[in-house]
């Protein structure tokens, strides 16, 4: 029976309910913080009817000798992982198989960390994986996530390291019918001040019917972290290895569908980005940004709806991140901390009109030019597409209204450009606005395929994507194509 709730137990219930279960055993393999996850084993006793070995090739040529060297030449990284989780657990199958494989569902947890160094100057952060068997003789299956740890000292990372490792085998042997209590159960006994968990994906065959990207949404809906990322073939990816020393284009939007706008933004703003002298197009990483807020329907968030979007970025070929910085100067901060590289925003009239709204920076002590100093900082410059007036005059970064007393500061931004309209947009486009094609999708009215890429549109018809009907059903003719397009605002 899959579970819907589940009641939070103590890391020491955990271990030793592990401990009792005479069909799960394996190996421990921890680089970089000790051993505190089989530690954790070892002290709520009967750790022998669980564990097989422990090891903790600490020195990096021991560990290059069991494992083999990474081209990459670092050691905290998601392919050593994998060596490590494929080298154990292969060796328990070998040398145990036949003595108790018939009753015994065999794992291999691993783990390679970095904490806090002496002086406290580099980044805590680890891989964190098991593979395992849910039933004797069965499919292995792997779960990998990655953690950041967040206390201010190393033996305390450590404790909280051997505290999500033991959730972690837990939840793979209890709760993996229900996914999303497996990831809420990471956090028992811990909390989202002490540790960030950025990435997890589930493999295997009993994990067959997991969409890794709900997986992503959970991370954020939950609180985990802040934001997630994946990429156009919905692979989950770790935030930090894909946009560390790169430059990052970001366009945020509903895409409830995507639409000619967004593509022509997107198309026009990541062109005018690479056309900075700042920017090496080498290096350049462009991504698709959906809000938590954006994918909430009240308290609730539709799945499918949130999926339906981005099967059409990535058959777009889009990476795709979730956040839940609703305010940009929060995005901003965020990657700023993986890249110093510069950072372009794409973004239309009603989003600039939400930065300059104070009303979102109430809380801060310095108000709006405290969220300006980072929004932007030295490195963020601002790209945005023009919207229609209901008048039919055309509004961008230099026909923007504002309270007089805000005209100053937006001036000085204009003229240290940090702000630049995007060129050669197609004024086409002008009139489409998402929430109307959407409507226009659920009633089947004609004319919406026209205000999407041709690609969207079959999506859309073959998938029943966006509550488009796969029967058709006649529409009232008063609710006609040039009501719906009768005024716009860009909004995307």
């Amino acid at each position: 029976m899959t579970l819907t709730t589940y009641e939070s137990a103590s890391t020491k219930q955990k271990a030793l309910k592990i401990n009792l279960d005479k069909k799960v055993y394996g190996s421990f393999a921890e680089i970089g913080a000790g051993q505190d996850v089989a530690a954790n084993f070892f002290k709520t006793g009967g750790a022998s009817n669980t564990i097989a070995k422990t090891i903790s090739a600490y020195d990096m040529t021991f560990s290059d000798s069991i494992y083999g060297p990474e081209e990459s030449g670092r050691y905290v990284v998601e392919s050593r992982l994998l060596k490590m989780l494929t080298r154990e657990y292969n060796l328990l199958n070998v040398r145990l198989s036949e003595k108790r494989g018939a009753s015994t569902c065999f794992f291999a947890f691993a783990d390679t960390v970095t904490t806090l160094n002496y002086h406290k100057n580099n980044e805590a952060h680890g891989w964190m994986g098991i593979r395992f068997q849910l039933q004797p003789g069965g499919p292995t299956n792997d779960v990998v996530i990655h953690v950041r740890m967040l206390d201010n000292d190393a033996v305390q990372q450590q404790q909280a390291l051997g505290v999500i490792g033991v959730n972690l085998i837990y939840g793979c042997f209890y709760y993996h019918e229900s996914p999303e209590i497996l990831l809420r159960s990471l956090m028992d006994d811990l909390n989202a001040e002490r540790i960030e968990v950025d990435m997890v994906r589930f493999d295997g065959a009993d994990f067959g019917k997991i969409d890794n990207r709900l997986m992503s949404l959970y991370l954020v809906k939950h609180g985990f972290t802040n934001a997630a990322l994946f990429g156009p073939d919905g692979k989950n990816l770790q935030p930090s290895e894909v946009l560390y020393k790169k430059h990052i284009a970001v366009l945020r939007g509903r895409f409830r569908p995507v639409t000619h706008v967004n593509v022509d933004m997107l198309d026009n703003g990541v062109q005018q980005f690479l056309e900075d002298p700042d920017v090496d197009p080498q290096r350049v990483v462009v991504v698709s940004e959906l809000t938590l807020q954006n994918l909430q329907d009240g308290d609730d968030i539709d799945e499918k709806d949130f999926l339906d979007r981005v099967d059409i970025l990535g058959s777009l070929g889009q990476t795709v991140m979730i956040s839940n910085y609703q305010e940009y100067y929060k995005l901003v901060a965020y990657l700023a901390q993986l890249t110093r590289l510069k950072i372009g925003l794409i973004l239309g009239i009603p989003n600039l009109e939400f930065i300059f709204d104070e009303s979102h920076y109430a809380n801060l002590p310095g108000g709006i030019l405290e969220a300006f100093a980072t929004l932007f900082s030295r490195k963020v410059k601002l790209y945005v597409y023009p919207a229609l007036r209901p008048d039919g005059t055309l509004s961008n970064c230099f026909k923007f209204t504002l309270p007089h007393h805000q005209r100053d500061l937006y001036n000085y931004l204009i003229t240290n450009n940090k702000l630049e309209d995007i060129r050669n947009f197609n004024k086409k486009n002008l009139d489409i606005i998402s929430d109307k094609v959407l409507a226009m999708i659920k009633q089947a009215e004609p004319g919406w395929e026209e205000r999407v890429p041709t690609e969207v549109a079959r999506m859309i018809k073959e998938k029943c994507l966006f509550g488009y009907p796969c029967e058709v059903v006649p529409t009232d003719p008063i609710n006609s194509a040039e009501e719906f397009f009768g005024h716009t605002d860009a909004t995307l």
